[in-house]
């Protein structure tokens, strides 16, 4: 149903599902089963990296204000984090993945989707 894409963001595990579906804003935009697919992945996505992680929190929006595709963020918090406990947004400036630090990091999340969605 989603492309998973991770964001470039060393700051924060920070994986964000955009339906494959064009055109929509909001998730009730989506027919039923589609509605339905998307809970789903976020939820894989969601144990993952919950799994991988240990955050203390994880957070979950739909939000669209700059970009009105319909996506979901999925972010993972820790109280020792730059932002905590403010929102990610305009706090500090993003850190990219070194090259080879971003290949290992959708490497790991991606084997853990994986594995999960088999089981």
């Amino acid at each position: 149903m989603c492309s998973v894409r991770l964001i470039n963001d060393a700051n924060y595990p920070w994986i964000i599902l955009v339906p494959r579906v064009t055109d929509i804003s909001d998730v009730i935009d989506l027919n039923t089963a589609q509605q339905q697919a998307l809970w789903q992945e976020s939820s894989l996505v969601s144990w993952a990296l919950k799994h991988l992680f240990t955050p203390d929190k994880l957070n979950i929006a739909a939000l669209g204000n700059m970009v009105p595709q319909l996506h979901l963020h999925h972010i993972v918090r820790y109280q020792h984090d730059v932002s905590w406990p403010k929102p990610i947004w305009g706090q500090v400036p993003s850190k990219a993945y070194s090259d080879e630090a971003l290949a290992k990091q959708i490497e790991l999340i991606k084997t853990e989707i994986k594995s999960r969605s088999e089981k």
